[in-house]
């Protein structure tokens, strides 16, 4: 039995070399029926947006703005006004949309009365209190990620909107704007893998960006990113994005941090910054567990290798987000094995769907685009994660 696996293991390696190992059929291999699809996009694709509002930015620190401002156009939003307290910033934001009036003072986003909605990426432990301003003003907001980094805000945010009735949205946008994790959703709802038990994500960073983009690195990071008490701390921040999709993907409406714990690896310069953290989830349908770093080489080619893991009772999904590493620069990959065979599905040319679900839910208040309980839920859940994560040092 050695004698054969060696052989068998010296066959493939001569085969590789040779470029014939791509000829071979699959059942050379022992695996199963492979299946390789293209997402369709959707009748919605063409269609113009439904519905028209007004909204305005107020706060751009962030560059995940951009993205925000193209989610609400695609639903039918104008952008009419903005307010930036950054002059990089602001130049910038002047450049790509030249017609959009810039305005000295919040105050003059907030009390004006002819936008419905208040977007903001301001520094992140302000975004709460825009929006609880916004909402008093009779407008609904959406938040870029965190959207609240203290529980004090958070009691203040559900209090306002059960005062006003307003819609206080938060940008989870690695499942609300990645064609391959709404994807994922769909399967998941439709009981493709069975009852979800467990997910997985596994969300690597890059500091500084040597490849363009809205994430937010490639212009370098402004004195606010390396302050926990600013940026709400690593599991906070990103750690927002993947117990969003712990809750949606597992269907759980409440939900535990059994552990968490944060350090800081590689940045002794920055002796308040959190290079690391990781967290176990534990809610009343599914289980949970995240990781997330600052460390993603710049070999990637991009700013991160974000991945998906979802565990069914019959089958399980993996989502390669941004990239299929050494395979391919593509990102939104969506692998799927079930009782059946084993697929993967390219999600490009899907729609997303939240800018125009999130536009209709502003004008019929209704919460389609973003259950408003499980939005501040991942929030609550991932403060209290930061607030009670293990300081680690290591030894060197």
């Amino acid at each position: 039995m050695q004698n054969d696996g060696l052989n068998r293991r010296s066959f493939l390696k001569t085969m590789s070399s040779a470029g014939m190992l791509a000829a071979l059929p699959e059942a050379a291999f022992g695996a199963g029926h492979v299946v390789h699809e293209v997402a369709e996009p959707g009748q919605e694709a063409d269609a113009k947006p439904k519905y028209s509002i007004k909204f305005a930015v107020c706060g751009m620190s962030h560059d995940h703005i951009h993205g925000m401002i193209g989610a609400v156009q695609r639903g039918g939003g104008i952008l009419v006004a903005a307010w930036g307290g950054e002059e990089d910033k602001l130049a910038t934001f002047k450049k790509r949309y030249p017609d959009v009036k810039i305005v000295a003072t919040q105050d003059e986003i907030i009390n004006d009365p002819s936008t419905q909605l208040v977007l903001s990426s301001q520094i992140a432990n302000e975004r709460a209190g825009i929006g609880i301003r916004a909402m008093k003003h009779g407008k609904d907001f959406l938040s870029d990620k965190p959207g609240v980094t203290t529980l004090e805000d958070l009691a203040e945010v559900r209090k306002t909107i059960a005062a006003t009735k307003k819609i206080y949205a938060i940008m989870y946008s690695e499942r609300l704007e990645v064609k391959a994790a709404v994807k994922a959703g769909e399967l998941v709802q439709a009981g493709a893998i069975g009852r979800v038990i467990q997910t997985i994500n596994i969300a690597p960073h890059q500091i500084v960006q040597g490849h363009g983009g809205d994430a937010g690195g490639s212009g370098g990071r402004p004195d606010w990113f390396w302050n926990p008490v600013q940026y709400g701390g690593i599991l906070c921040d990103i750690g927002s994005h993947q117990v969003d999709q712990f809750l949606y993907y597992t269907g759980s409406t409440e939900a535990e941090i059994a552990e968490s714990q944060i350090a800081n690896v590689n940045h002794p310069q920055r002796p308040h910054f959190q290079d690391f953290g990781d967290m176990v989830l534990r809610g009343n349908r599914g289980v949970g567990y995240v990781r997330l770093d600052w460390f993603t080489p710049d070999g990637l080619g991009t700013w991160g290798d974000g991945r998906l893991f979802i565990l069914g009772t019959e089958g399980y999904i993996e989502v390669r987000k941004y990239t299929n590493v050494a395979v391919g620069k593509q990102g939104n990959n969506l692998f799927i094995v079930d009782q059946k065979q084993a697929r993967y599905i390219d999600c490009n040319n899907l729609t997303l769907p939240f800018g125009p679900q999130f536009v209709s839910d502003i004008v019929n208040r209704t919460h389609i685009a973003q259950d408003q309980t499980q939005c501040l839920l991942a929030a609550e859940l991932v403060i209290k994660a930061q607030k009670n994560a293990k300081v680690v040092t290591f030894t060197r």
